[in-house]
């Protein structure tokens, strides 16, 4: 006689996979390393820059950390609606103009960006 096999363990498998393609946020991931001895200036400045940032069409929201053991490195994480949103909008926009004008003169190299699909909810432990 032959077995059969529940369907529900593969769909709810399947359900709980999430698929880059069908999640409406964007992680724009920067790492950003500043000239020495000028990191206050950096933060204290980027609350402005990050006020330019905010009007940006496909926003969502913007986090920056400062590194514990390489203090002149920052990561700069920002959610967008799409890839595009940053690549085409905002970096084809006057705002990325103003706002790389206010952050880009702390810069001791080029920022290293890349962009990661969110696959389910933050979590906490």
């Amino acid at each position: 006689m032959p077995r059969s096999v529940d369907p529900a363990p593969a769909a709810a498998q399947a359900r709980s996979t999430p698929n880059p393609e069908e999640n409406d946020v964007v992680v724009e991931h920067a790492r950003l390393i500043v000239e020495a001895g000028r990191e206050a200036e950096f933060q204290e400045v980027f609350g402005t820059a990050r006020a330019v940032l905010a009007q940006a069409d496909g926003f969502r929201w913007a986090e920056l950390l400062r590194c514990a053991e390489r203090p002149r490195a920052f990561l700069l994480l920002v959610g967008w609606e799409s890839v595009e949103a940053h690549t085409v909008g905002f970096r084809g926009s006057d705002r990325f103009a103003r706002w790389r004008a206010l952050v880009g003169p702390f810069f001791a190299e080029p920022p290293v960006v890349e962009h990661y699909h969110e696959l389910g909810p933050r979590f906490s432990g």
